[in-house]
């Protein structure tokens, strides 16, 4: 008896170590989302969520802005004024202040970087603002350059650029939850969502943005709140989407601009960028944007392991291209790059991130020489290779045309007579098929004889009976 009472004691025990396990305090839901809601910060998106948190910090996006006061090691390259001078130096004609007066950070300065892929920006704290030091490293080219050398002191950070560098800004308090292009980015603010238990579970993903599960419309706008240039509607001098969250109509939030209304420094006339963080304009001109092809139908935001592409396109090159466009032939125009090399044409590096032309368009139209022809500041995608460049426009555009012109036919048209058909054989006549004749009467039968009987006679001697 003393044993099965144990054997009780040690069940209930187990039972209440499962349910306290699994048991978050009840959560009166309704209570909760009369709350407003609140940015958690990526770290405690990581609780439940692991495998998306390693991936997403192998993205670009974890790395847009980064702590230099907790991490020296995130500043690319050594801050040392004789390099940098010795760099301004070369290109002095294009400055606007003398090299000696430009104003050259410390490590120690610098509070954030911004960038570590194309280029390299350091935020510092001026008067109580974050703001960039008038210096730029360019990473491919390894030299040093001016940025905003004559008014970077009133450049504030937060009013330009922090809604698309740090995730949870609050413009009017000039704070933010965390540096970088984080979870609640895109996927909207945690607080709610992370205040659930995993028993509520319909609730809980009710109370999160999964843009994959947004209608395409509305889902691309969330990549177009910073890959875009413009102003903000609900704020006055704002260069990014404030008030803009996940799931809402971008427009609202935020005007694009164009070379129609004014803006000659960052497009083109023909409406394409020339400034970088801009695809979502190009986008938006594009057959893709028409078809439904979004953001995602080429770039994922975070996948499990180490990226494949530096820009994180499900496939390398062209053969991302080859997924949807199955090329049958490699006549007329892309008999020219036969080994189906279709950015180099159709996405050709004509904006510019840190050096000219290191960022592909994203109108996905080839510019031909005739566009430079037309309107000379518009480059083209045959000189932005290397084998053409300078080359002369319109022998380049006459090489093209002959290659995708198809030829006329020459000659005379050859006669061929055809024998005359055989005549048709005239169908037989078919006649009815004859009765058969009638099969005679059997005639009656004639009546049976029967044979008349032998006589019996005794056996002769010797035979046997």
């Amino acid at each position: 008896m003393n044993g099965y009472r144990v054997v009780r004691f040690l069940v209930a025990g187990l039972m209440l170590v499962v349910i306290s396990a699994c048991g978050e305090t009840p959560i009166d839901v309704k209570a909760l989302k009369s709350q407003p809601k609140k940015y958690v910060g990526s770290d405690t998106c990581k609780m439940c969520h692991l495998e998306h948190y390693d991936s997403w910090k192998m993205t670009l996006h974890s790395r847009m802005m980064q702590d230099a006061q907790k991490n020296r090691d995130v500043i690319v390259t050594e801050l040392d004024p004789a390099h940098i001078r010795a760099d301004l130096e070369k290109i002095k004609g294009k400055l606007k202040i003398p090299v000696d007066k430009f104003y050259i950070p410390k490590v120690e300065d610098v509070k954030y970087t911004v960038g570590s892929q194309w280029k390299q920006r350091y935020l510092v704290e001026k008067d109580g603002n974050l703001v960039f030091a008038p210096i730029q490293y360019n990473l491919e080219s390894h030299r040093w350059v001016n940025y905003n050398e004559d008014k970077w002191e009133k450049k504030l950070w937060f009013n330009d650029c922090g809604g698309c560098h740090a995730t949870g800004v609050d413009l009017e308090k000039k704070t933010f939850v965390e540096p970088g292009v984080a979870c609640e980015a895109c996927h909207g603010k945690g607080s709610w969502h992370a205040a659930l238990p995993k028993t509520e579970v319909f609730e809980k993903r009710a109370t999160i943005v999964n843009p994959a599960k947004l209608t395409m419309g509305v889902a691309v706008q969330i990549c177009g709140s910073c890959h875009n240039r413009g102003k903000a509607t609900k704020h006055k001098t704002a260069e990014w989407a404030v008030g803009y969250e996940p799931g809402k109509a971008l427009e609202a939030y935020f005007k694009s601009t164009s070379f129609g209304a004014g803006d000659v420094k960052h497009l083109y006339a023909n409406e394409f960028s020339m400034g970088h963080h801009q695809q979502y304009i190009d986008w938006s001109l594009s057959i893709h944007a028409k078809e439904g092809v979004t953001c995602t139908s080429c770039h994922y935001v975070h996948q499990i392991g180490v990226p494949p592409t530096r820009s994180q396109t499900l496939s390398a090159g062209s053969k991302q291209c080859l997924t949807c466009h199955v090329q049958i032939n490699n006549n007329q125009a892309h008999s020219i790059h036969s080994f189906a090399n279709c950015i180099g044409c159709h996405m050709p590096k004509i904006a510019t991130s840190a050096e000219s032309g290191d960022i592909h368009s994203h109108v996905f139209v080839p510019l031909l020489p005739r566009d430079t022809l037309a309107n000379p500041v518009i480059p083209n995608s045959c000189e932005t290779c290397h084998k053409h460049k300078g080359q002369d426009l319109k022998k380049l555009q006459a090489a093209f045309d002959a290659l995708t012109v198809l030829p006329k036919p020459v000659g005379s048209p050859v006669k061929v007579e055809m024998p005359p058909a055989a005549p048709k054989p005239a169908p037989k006549k078919v006649e009815a098929p004859k009765p058969a004749p009638e099969a005679p009467k059997a005639a009656a039968p004639a009546p049976a004889t029967v044979a008349p009987e032998h006589p019996k006679t005794a056996p002769k001697e010797g035979e046997k009976k």
